[in-house]
């Protein structure tokens, strides 16, 4: 199941709006013998991937390993669980359920009195296809926010000094990162700030007042999405970002990473599903630089938002937190 992980991710940024799924196919006696996995929207499925590579009946008796329940259903390929029953496979081990309602692939295969194993590495399948689940279950996108500071939690000196706080390798991480999802969003404070390329197929610019260059570097490639007062609801003096993300989500972008100064930052805490926090071994010692997370003030510290720490990695001499809200 961990080799099926492994192959559903080679597909990121290239499946959505569907999931990532990874597939081994072991003999009769055990032996694995093909591996497929779900490269492009629209192409093969993972265990359709992995079947038609193999053909000399090989597969019959054996086992199908998948992290995602095979799909019943005709859709833009015709149902894995068909080519599966076909093939003759005795045992298929699955990671999750499907949350698609329009799945019922572990009952079409048990009727075809095939055994099926579920819940292998669950929780790793589940945490692999986020974006997809949330979708799913909640019609609204995924969102992200990637985030880079010193030790003391500034993005920035007062008078907005900030290349580079992070190595080239925590940098080039971050290019890996936003391949996962369907679009970057950021604000004209940050691009006119930074001037960032931002290089990505998508892009979301939270712009008010239309004050942005329009000869910025992030307008130079990729589908841009603007909103200004013009197209969307102000609150506050600040764009409702609830009705911009369920607009990006009737157009078709299912996961949204934010790369963004401390108040896009804040006022998206509100809805963000996942963060990643890139943090430098340096001090700034500056209380007038600006900080990451910088929307309100509080005076009980329990009024803090709250986080469950998912994993921390080492991009020397820099560290990846990945954290998801408690709610």
């Amino acid at each position: 199941m961990a080799k099926c992980i492994k192959l559903a991710r080679t597909g990121e940024g290239y499946v959505s709006p569907n999931p990532l799924v990874g597939c081994v196919v072991l003999d009769k006696d055990g032996n694995e013998i093909s591996t497929g996995y779900h490269a492009k929207y629209g192409e093969n499925h993972a265990e359709r991937d992995a079947l038609l590579k193999l053909t000399n009946g090989e597969e019959k008796g054996g086992t199908l390993i998948v992290n995602l329940e095979p799909c019943s259903h005709y859709g833009k390929t015709p149902p894995c669980t068909d080519l599966i029953i076909e093939r003759g496979i005795k045992r298929v081990v699955i990671g999750m359920n499907d949350v698609n309602p329009k799945v019922d692939g572990i009952k079409k295969l048990k009727d075809a009195g095939i055994e099926i194993i579920e819940g292998v590495l669950e929780k790793e399948c589940r945490q692999l296809n986020e974006i997809f689940i949330k979708n799913m279950t909640q019609n609204k996108p995924f969102i992200a926010i990637k985030t880079a500071t010193t030790l003391d939690g500034k993005i920035a000196t007062s008078n907005g000094s900030s290349k580079w706080i992070t190595s080239e390798r925590a940098r080039a991480e971050v290019k890996k990162i936003r391949n996962r999802y369907d679009a970057i969003m950021t604000t004209s404070s940050t691009i006119n700030a930074d001037n960032p390329t931002m290089e990505h197929r998508k892009k979301i610019i939270l712009d008010r007042e239309l004050k942005t260059n329009p000869n910025a570097k992030i307008y130079q490639s990729g589908e841009i999405h603007t909103f200004n007062k013009d197209n969307t609801p102000v609150i506050d003096n600040k764009l409702d970002l609830e009705f911009i993300f369920n607009k990006v989500y009737e157009q078709g972008i299912k996961s949204i990473l934010i790369e963004s100064g401390g108040h896009l930052n804040g006022e998206a805490l509100k809805y963000v599903d996942k963060i990643y926090h890139f943090i430098a071994p340096k001090i700034t010692g500056d209380n007038s630089a600006k900080s990451c997370f910088d929307y309100r003030t509080i005076n009980d510290i329990n009024e803090s938002k709250n986080f469950t720490i998912n994993s921390v990695e080492n991009f020397n001499p820099d560290i990846l937190l990945t954290y998801y809200p408690n709610r």
